[in-house]
């Protein structure tokens, strides 16, 4: 469901606007939060007059200390008619301070027609702070998301217009217009995460690929059961063999002239995990229509490269399954031969993403020869309990890849924390029947998300490669800042900030496939 709400930069000041809410920016500030000069486009004095008070009387009266995201409303008479004015913390005005003063407007701004504020104006968003600009633009719209399939919606809508007044400049546009990329390539992997099992098979995200391909200049081409056959993707077809809705294979690429270097994202595409007959409890089960949320976040990275002007060239893989069970399920002891031509003994069918990740790992190296692979999936259960669920594990043996990666996140505010690569838990995926189990021996406690990332690096080849475990962040319980309850889309901002700047040809060898 698309983002209902359009932000446009406006000329003018707040007294000139005719929106139902305007935000007055509140600066965190050295000894006392103020409202700078800039806070409505007017005069400190001739905004005083309009208000119910001064506005340094009505900071100190609510209390408000200009943390990002804080915010006091109250009616007033701007000049035009009473509208409800918002007091709205912006910190430093730094770009993670405005992503979240963002998201607290657009949420305070529910129910009403048209919002304006001007943190356009504030001195450091003015003076070619570009990126806060685009920050305050994602926080307004990613927390404007919503996805109902409900007759009757619930709930005040967003704000169907958010004026920027006085951001009518070319680099103002410019900002506005990356944020909103950002933001709604986000809001396309929430889509897709969100949408009901009953309708999202193997088949049809396959088909949301071809038309997201179409809309964004990319050419995609699709694996279906009979090709995955001939083509030796064992291991993809032994996670769909429980299902009479059998898998795909999707590859989505993006060519820019002369790019830098040649990236491929790889995302897990499990469409409803059952656990397979390694059966989950009902409680667990009860998420699983988001397991495909690292698919869904490679093809929302795919969608916005264009517009972006990604130096780099960018191949999306989506190994695409449902895993179910019943009598043609893949049991736990059998043996599968994967896409590289190596032999998997399936220990526990419930770890199953790693198997399609390993095909298509194993067809990027085979075929693609890149200069660095990064996977995304909701892979394990331990990387939540070591994490939580705001921050994503990341898995690399390539200091300068998962440094970049490690700057991004913090950059779009999707954190990533470095986990061990600890050699000696290779030896718990030896198997006796093998070249590999799919799941560690027990010998060494477990260790759930770097046995699960070590099992996937046996299939990169060598090459740089990070992977990022989404399990914690993928999800969200409730509706807080940039996020709405559901699939968050996590990862899909910082991998466009990495892939859209020029980091991501840096040490890398350059090479296009």
């Amino acid at each position: 469901m698309p983002i209902a709400t359009e932000i446009r930069p406006v000329p003018g000041t707040l007294i000139d606007s005719a929106a139902d809410l305007v935000a007055i920016p509140v600066v965190r500030g050295g000894e006392a939060p103020t409202v700078p000069a800039a806070g409505a486009g007017v005069e400190p004095a001739e905004l005083d007059a309009r208000l119910p008070a001064s506005a340094a009387e009505l900071v100190g009266h609510y209390e408000l200390a200009g943390k990002p995201g804080e915010i006091a409303q109250f009616p007033a008479d701007l000049g035009a008619g009473l509208v409800r004015v918002v007091l709205l913390g912006v910190g430093d005005a730094a770009p993670a301070d405005l992503r979240a003063a963002g998201a607290a407007l657009a949420r305070a701004a529910k129910g009403h027609t048209t919002a304006a504020t001007t943190v356009a104006l504030l001195e450091a968003v003015a003076d070619g702070g570009a990126d806060a600009l685009a920050a305050f633009v994602e926080g307004a719209l990613l927390a404007s998301y919503r996805f109902s399939l409900a007759s009757n919606t619930k709930g005040a809508a967003p704000p169907e217009n958010l004026e920027l007044v006085g951001a009518d400049s070319e680099d103002a546009a410019s900002a506005v217009g990356r944020g909103e990329a950002l933001a709604r390539a986000t809001a396309l992997a929430r889509d897709l995460i969100n949408t009901p099992s009953a309708e999202k098979d193997p088949a049809w995200l396959a088909a949301r690929a071809g038309v997201v391909a179409a809309k964004s200049g990319l050419h995609v081409e699709v694996w279906d059961e009979h090709r995955l056959q001939r083509d030796g993707f064992g291991a993809l077809l032994a996670v769909g063999a429980g299902s009479d809705r059998p898998p795909r294979l999707v590859r989505v690429d993006y060519r820019p002239k002369n790019p830098a270097a040649h990236i491929v994202l790889v995302g897990k595409g499990i469409t409803f995990d059952t656990g397979g007959l390694s059966l989950k409890p009902n409680d667990n089960m009860k998420l699983m229509k988001t397991d495909m949320s690292g698919a869904a976040v490679v093809l929302g990275v795919m969608s916005a490269l264009a517009g972006l002007g990604s130096p780099v060239a960018v191949t999306g893989l989506l190994p695409v399954a449902e895993n179910a069970f019943s009598g043609s399920a893949q049991r736990p002891g059998d043996v599968i031969t994967a896409y590289d031509g190596r032999t998997i003994e399936v220990l526990n069918t419930d770890a199953e993403g790693r198997l399609v990740m390993a095909d298509a790992l194993g067809y990027a190296v085979a075929e693609l020869a890149p200069d660095a692979l990064v996977d995304v999936a909701t892979l394990t259960g331990a990387a939540k309990v070591a994490l939580g669920t705001g921050t994503g594990a990341l898995f690399s043996d390539d200091e300068a890849l998962a440094a970049a990666l490690s700057e991004a996140g913090q950059e779009s505010g999707e954190p990533v924390w470095r986990l061990p690569l600890t050699g000696e838990y290779r030896d718990a995926l030896d198997s006796q029947v093998a070249d590999l189990a799919n799941i560690g021996n027990g010998d060494y406690g477990r260790p759930g998300a770097a046995e699960a990332a070590l099992f996937l690096r046996e299939f990169t080849g060598g090459l740089p490669w990070a992977h990022l475990d989404i399990a914690g962040p993928g999800r969200s319980a409730s509706d807080e800042g940039v996020l709405t309850k559901g699939g968050t889309g996590f990862s899909t901002r910082l991998l466009l900030r990495w892939l859209s700047g020029g980091e991501p040809a840096a040490g890398l060898g350059g090479g296009v496939a």
